[in-house]
């Protein structure tokens, strides 16, 4: 079949067949298709959508559009997470020490990223010397070693989605639910991970801030990795305020180590434990969720999981010494105090514009270009339902740079809202989803 008679296809609502995928992705990915009919055929899959068998072939043909990671010479089970994204999020730093602690495999594969701030990967290359380019056989020997490691894609894995997702930035198709969810899960099919788990936010941070678009985001991940044989299940999960009290990179690093201390923000450490307990549950080390739990926490607060994280920067070049030293760790000249106007309890920290802050102070990028500053951020010290007196600080700005300093500063001030009535924070994780009968 000819390529515009797959674009007819779809533009009149045909269902693709797995054939036809393969003839579009591989064609792409070769040079033998035209970005103007593959622009085509996205539009009509935007309108038109795709059904989860369609999905889940879209999924599986590029992930195999390059190379795969193989994972059976390492021994364990073999295990992998991803975030749709939030401001503060530091979830990853914490999560993947404390999974290897707790005897899984995790061979974790990030990236950088555009938005409020950068990256896992920028994250830790706040830490002096952490190399992230490792060669394949570098990584897994790490893997094989240690139980963990944690690199940037390489350009041959998954090439097709890199093509494709250039492609729908650039025709307004990124907002297609099959083409988001074959973007994320076939990175993590290719990374060879055998349970996933995803952590789905909604609220104002987040990359879907209406509740019933991350249900179904969730709803879909779930189904197509259940489909291509992995154990999968997700977490909608809240990011009408930021996650934990820091955000920015190198400030995340700091608070990721606090966490891994047993001394971190409490909405950082149950989430961490909640993921984590899925895992463990998929792996076949715990039967039941409490306990699974429970023996988290335990890693997080006698050092093991800390060790770990130890282990990991030594293991890729970084200064273990940060761990016990934070100011190794890349610092902003300055630290400006955002003062309360009036006594009362913080009613509300909206997310958006404190990532918003954050990323004007330099700790994101606007375009994959821009260089980050590690240093900066937004560091909060009052949150949702926290009492604060007059004149105390709610959050303090870290800056290097005065040219938006002002502006940083008043999207801050205009993210808390203090006032007279006792308020209850909001639910951490607001709904779990399973894989059903549906998956195959």
């Amino acid at each position: 079949m000819k390529t515009v008679d797959l674009i007819r296809k779809k533009r009149d609502g045909g269902t693709l067949s797995r054939e036809e995928i393969e003839q579009f992705v591989g064609g792409y990915v070769r040079g033998e298709i035209p970005d103007y009919q593959i622009s085509a055929l996205l539009m009509a899959i935007f309108f038109r959508g795709m059904d989860d068998e369609e999905t889940a072939t879209l999924t599986d043909v590029m992930a195999h559009s390059g190379t795969l990671l193989d994972l059976s010479n390492v021994s364990g089970f073999p295990v992998d997470k991803h975030s749709t994204g939030g401001v503060g999020d530091k979830t990853t730093l914490v999560l993947i020490p404390l999974l290897a602690a707790a005897g899984l495999v995790v061979a974790k594969l990030s990236g950088r990223a555009l938005g409020h701030t950068g990256g896992t990967i920028d994250k830790l290359e706040s830490i002096p010397g952490f190399r992230t380019d490792l060669s394949r056989a570098e990584f897994l020997r790490l893997v094989r070693r240690s139980g963990l490691a944690l690199a940037d894609h390489t350009a041959d894995m998954v090439p097709a989605d890199r093509l494709l997702y250039e492609l729908r930035d650039v025709t307004s198709t990124v907002d297609s639910l099959p083409l988001i969810v074959a973007s994320i899960m076939s990175k993590k099919i290719a990374g060879g991970a055998k349970g996933i788990v995803l952590d789905v936010k909604t609220g104002s941070g987040a990359f879907l801030p209406r509740l019933e678009d991350s249900r179904r985001l969730a709803r879909s991940l779930v189904s197509i990795g259940t489909r291509l044989g992995r154990k999968t299940s997700a977490f909608i999960t809240d990011m009408s305020q930021p996650l934990g009290n820091r955000v920015g990179n190198a400030l995340e690093v700091r608070e990721a180590i606090e966490t891994l201390q047993g001394r971190g923000p409490q909405d950082l450490e149950t989430l961490c434990c909640e993921l984590g307990a899925e895992l463990l549950l998929f792996a076949g080390k715990a039967t039941d969720r409490a306990g699974a739990v429970s023996s988290l926490r335990r890693l997080l607060h006698d050092d093991r999981a800390l060790h770990k994280f130890q282990e990991m920067v030594q293991n890729q070049g970084g200064n273990p010494a940060v761990v016990d030293d934070p100011s190794l760790l890349p610092t902003a000249e300055k630290a400006i105090r955002l003062e309360a106007p009036h006594s009362g309890t913080v009613a509300r920290v909206d997310a958006l514009p404190v990532g918003r802050a954050a990323n004007l102070l330099g700790a994101g990028r606007f375009v994959k270009e821009d260089r980050i500053d590690k240093a900066v951020g937004v560091e909060l010290v009052r949150k949702v339902g926290d009492r604060v007196t007059r004149g105390e600080p709610l959050a303090f700005l870290h800056a290097n740079d005065e040219t938006n300093l002002s502006q940083a500063m008043a999207l801050v001030e205009g993210a808390y809202t203090v006032g007279d009535r006792p308020v209850t924070p909001p639910v951490l994780i607001v709904e779990r989803i399973a894989a059903t009968s549906s998956g195959r």
